[in-house]
């Protein structure tokens, strides 16, 4: 009897598990109701981690798992009351959960474009040359002096119909905010758009440097492909260098070229390194689960031309104490980093470092790390800031620099014009490692900003993990810049190609045997 009473009171209290929906719809709900993972992990008592975790496909046990079907039966009934009743709101144009996650290098800071572009005509305290006739002009737009008035600018004259145009003379454009006039701009049939800085200026009068100089080479080396791409490498950085200079003509900031910069951004010895940490990341998840897996490679392309985009700072950096932040200036924070408990499946934000306490970062790394710690995202507590070396900063100071590697690396590839694709490799990738203390470039000396770059580049590679993570797919690696180990569908996911928006299949491996220790050396070395 006692044997047959324990089995009834067994039956009695087993009972079977509540069914859950899909992990697609279970995201779908809480999304739809616009919750972050956040809020939903504080009212079940887990982690914003766990909750991303049973959207990818896990499923939890136990009184969580009541609570958690409680939670998304409740989300279906609220959402279909609201669409029966025609009561369910327009999805806000204003969210941007879905821009979270995009290619960092294609993504404008709000505080970029706070002030819109009704702002750009500024009174000149002094008149200064018209960029289109060279006359003096008493306003600027978008950082270049011009007359408002056409009436005013030397360019209302109707240009000469044959002949070479006169070099470095744009003619008219119409002002933001003015009315445009009747007939004469298709006249010149050469008209110039000016936007505000960080995006290109569209002109006809812009040369090609990039081009002219690789057409130079292929001429002085009688169609040589080898020998001119030698000579263009070899030329890469002063190349680079007068490219920047030209990509600033008009620009609304001056720049300290060879600032006094503190201890921290000098080298320690003549072999050592300064005391800025970069957070490389150098990471392999820990543990896959039972079973054979396909591994992908994906390679990102122009990791560091996409991590020109990053807040620089213009003058001499200034020391200030204290744990504060501000957004309108950049440079090197002294910080104690958070504690971060999500090693099993992405990659700590501050990189491979086994040392505790505080270290010196970038400006790039400091704001990866508040961001994350924002209640959208809940991954770690904000860095504690101690001390800072920084100047007033913007985000779009090499973006026409930027922009015209970009698109000569861009008719390269659909070209398939090979020299012009490693001169431009050359000219982005040796302009930032020569910014430090290099003997190489002796026109721009800025540690800060090398480090600044680099470190923005591993940036946007955790970006892209993070991206990866919350799509479903499962991060079994991330290493240097450009290399991302995947399991899963990555093309749901990333765009394939060799743009700089796009990521390559570098190598498809496959883990996982019967012996788990196999696998795990498999996948971390």
């Amino acid at each position: 009897m006692t044997d047959f009473g324990a089995i009834d009171a067994l039956l009695a209290g087993a009972k079977k598990e509540v069914p859950l929906p899909s992990a697609e719809e279970r995201r779908a709900l809480r999304e739809e109701l616009n919750l972050s993972r956040a809020q939903l992990a504080q009212a079940l008592g887990v982690s914003p981690s766990t909750v991303g975790g049973w959207e990818s496909g896990r499923d939890p046990s136990g009184e969580v798992r009541e609570k958690y079907a409680y939670f998304l039966e409740g989300a279906r009934t609220k959402l279909a009351a609201e669409t029966a009743a025609e009561e369910a709101p327009a999805e806000d144009p204003e969210d941007d959960d879905h821009l979270d996650h995009a290619d960092h290098d294609d993504q404008a800071d709000a505080e970029q474009n706070a002030g819109g572009q009704d702002d750009d005509v500024d009174v000149l305290t002094a008149p200064r040359p018209c960029v289109l006739c060279g006359q003096p002009a008493r306003h600027q737009v978008a950082g270049f002096p011009q007359h408002l008035d056409p009436a005013e600018c030397g360019t209302s004259e109707p240009a000469p119909t044959s002949g070479p145009a006169a070099p470095d003379k744009p003619t008219e454009r119409k002002a933001p905010g003015s009315p445009q006039p009747s007939g004469r701009q298709g006249q010149s049939g050469r008209g110039v758009r000016v936007v505000p800085v960080g995006r290109r200026m569209q002109s006809a009068d812009t040369p090609d440097l990039i081009g002219s100089a690789v057409a130079a080479a292929l001429a002085e080396h009688s169609g040589d492909v080898e020998a001119a791409s030698k000579a263009l490498v070899k030329r890469a950085i002063p190349d680079a260098m007068a490219l920047l200079d030209h990509s600033r003509k008009g620009g609304r900031y001056d720049v300290v070229a060879h600032p006094w910069l503190p201890d921290v951004l000098h080298k320690q010895s003549s072999r050592g390194a300064d005391q800025i940490w970069e957070a490389r990341p150098k990471w392999a998840r820990p543990e896959l689960p039972p079973g054979e897996h396909e591994v992908t490679a994906l390679d990102v392309n122009g990791a560091y031309l996409s991590a020109l985009k990053t807040h620089l700072p213009l003058g001499q950096l200034e020391h200030s104490i204290g744990n504060h932040h501000d957004r309108r200036r950049a440079g090197v924070h002294l910080i104690t980093p958070p504690d971060w408990d999500h090693d099993t499946y992405l990659p700590n934000p501050i990189g491979s470092r086994d040392e505790p306490g505080p270290l010196w970062v970038t400006e790039s790394t400091l704001r990866l790390l508040l961001r994350i710690s924002t209640p959208k995202y809940g991954l770690c507590d904000p860095p504690e800031i101690h001390e800072s070396w920084t100047s007033g900063a913007t985000e779009g100071l090499l973006e026409k620099f930027r922009i015209a590697l970009k698109d000569a690396r861009d008719r390269a590839i659909a070209e398939g014009d090979e020299v012009t694709l490693e001169y431009v490799k050359a000219m982005y990738s040796k302009f930032v490692s020569t910014l430090g203390e290099s003997n190489y470039n002796r026109e721009l000396y800025r540690t800060d900003w090398m480090h600044l770059i680099r470190s923005q580049a591993f940036a946007n590679l955790w970006w892209k993990a993070h991206h990866a993570y919350d799509e479903g797919l499962m991060v079994v690696r991330a290493m240097g810049t450009d290399e991302l180990h995947v399991i899963g569908d990555w093309r749901a996911v990333f765009s394939e190609g060799r743009g700089v928006t796009e990521v390559k299949i570098k190598d498809v491996y496959t883990v996982g045997a019967s012996d788990t220790t196999d696998q795990r050396t498999e996948v971390k070395n």
